[in-house]
């Protein structure tokens, strides 16, 4: 049903195999939850022609946010993670957790509120945070660039006060999941860079995020670059990809200060959209120093699709892109490369977001939490059939 199909109890049947009775009974149970809506009438093959049924989105809705360095998205979505209202701040992820996820609790009446619903009609919230998380504990861990956020537990501080299941991963993994999901569902094997004040990559394989055992796959910023030499990192090692090919690097190299966070992206942005040749040039050979480290996680991963997003990939300047495609090409194996992509991203700014409500759709749909929430449906309905409490 999640495709939009409508389709009749007697396909349905058909479909799942099940017992007459077992698809009945578990369609009233769908409605009464109001997950399954009446689609109209099937064309009659003789007499009166049958109901068709459908998912219905609107039964809950999605808290999603993404936040980076200096700045907060949030949105609300239904259950096919399309955005219905969004609210966008400057924000300073150095504040502190409290400060940022306190902005997003306010966000989240003010959008609930344009939408006329309340907390309760929530199914979950995703949250993508600009650091390392603990997928599992919804902890960010040794955030480089996020002081005061170690070790918060920021899942189960907003569940606390919103009253809805929450999940937190690291931003770049929601913006491969946003990505896949709505542009190229039908990829096996997909790679997300995000090149910013940070560079990360968040990896799809067998269409299903890859997070590694404690959540740190993708890690692509603080692999050493082939011209790393001992520039320092913020994570304290030398050499890093990031420190060499990251906003803050570019825009140190272009004139020579120390820029902060979206600071740095949005000078290096200014500068490509003025044809500043230095800046030009900064990004192509940074284009290329992502494409070394590229071309070995090609090699090693072998993706049909390389998507570009984050800050630079979307200044509007092809240099970039135009610098990472030389060089995974020319360095990765033939068999690889024979049909891959490497192109920007087509989600944009609000691929973050749209991972984040997946990632809480998919929790919301999994078999168990709809098993549990027809029960709990069940138990609000009195026994003379009065309806819900």
């Amino acid at each position: 049903m999640l495709d939009g199909q409508p389709r009749t109890r007697a396909e349905l049947i058909e479909l799942s195999g099940l017992a007459r009775s077992t698809v009945a009974g578990r369609m009233d149970a769908l409605l009464g939850a109001d997950l399954l809506q009446p689609g109209g009438q099937s064309r009659s093959t003789g007499g009166r022609p049958p109901t068709t049924f459908v998912f219905n989105p609107l039964a809950r809705l999605v808290l999603a946010a993404d936040f980076g360095v200096s700045h907060g998205r949030a949105a609300l979505t239904d259950l096919h993670a399309r955005v219905l209202h969004e609210e966008v701040a400057e924000l300073d992820i150095a504040d502190g957790p409290e400060a940022t996820l306190g902005w997003l609790l306010e966000a989240a009446d003010r959008l609930l509120a344009s939408a006329g619903r309340e907390r309760a009609d929530l199914a979950g919230v995703g949250i993508g945070l600009p650091g390392p998380v603990e997928h599992e504990t919804g902890r960010a861990v040794k955030p480089p660039i996020m002081p005061g956020w170690d070790g918060f537990p920021v899942g189960d501080w907003v569940r606390e006060r919103i009253g809805a299941p929450v999940l937190v991963d690291n931003d770049v993994n929601l913006m491969a999941l946003g990505e896949h999901s709505v542009v190229y569902p039908h990829v096996e094997h997909l790679v997300f860079v995000k090149i910013s004040t940070g560079i990360g990559a968040g990896i799809i394989s067998g269409r299903q995020l890859h997070r590694g055992a404690q959540g740190s796959a993708g890690d692509l910023g603080h692999v050493q670059s082939p011209r790393g030499g001992d520039v320092q990192c913020s994570c304290g090692n030398t050499g890093c990809l990031e420190a060499i090919a990251g906003a803050r690097a570019i825009a140190h190299e272009l004139d020579r200060t120390q820029l902060r966070g979206a600071d740095a992206s949005r000078f290096v942005r200014e500068q490509l959209v003025r044809g500043d040749r230095q800046a030009v040039a900064a990004i192509r050979r940074a284009g290329r120093d992502i494409g070394e480290v590229l071309a070995s996680c090609v090699n090693l991963l072998n993706p049909s699709v390389v998507v570009l997003g984050g800050a630079l990939a979307l200044s509007g300047d092809a240099s970039l892109l135009v610098g990472v495609r030389e060089v995974i090409y020319a360095r990765s194996l033939p068999l690889a490369t024979g049909e891959l992509s490497v192109v920007p991203s087509q989600t944009g700014e609000h691929a973050g977001v749209i991972g984040a409500a997946t990632m809480a759709v998919q929790q919301f749909l999994h078999p168990r939490s709809v098993d549990a929430l027809l029960q709990q449906t069940a138990q609000q309905v009195s026994p003379a059939g009065a309806g819900r409490a």
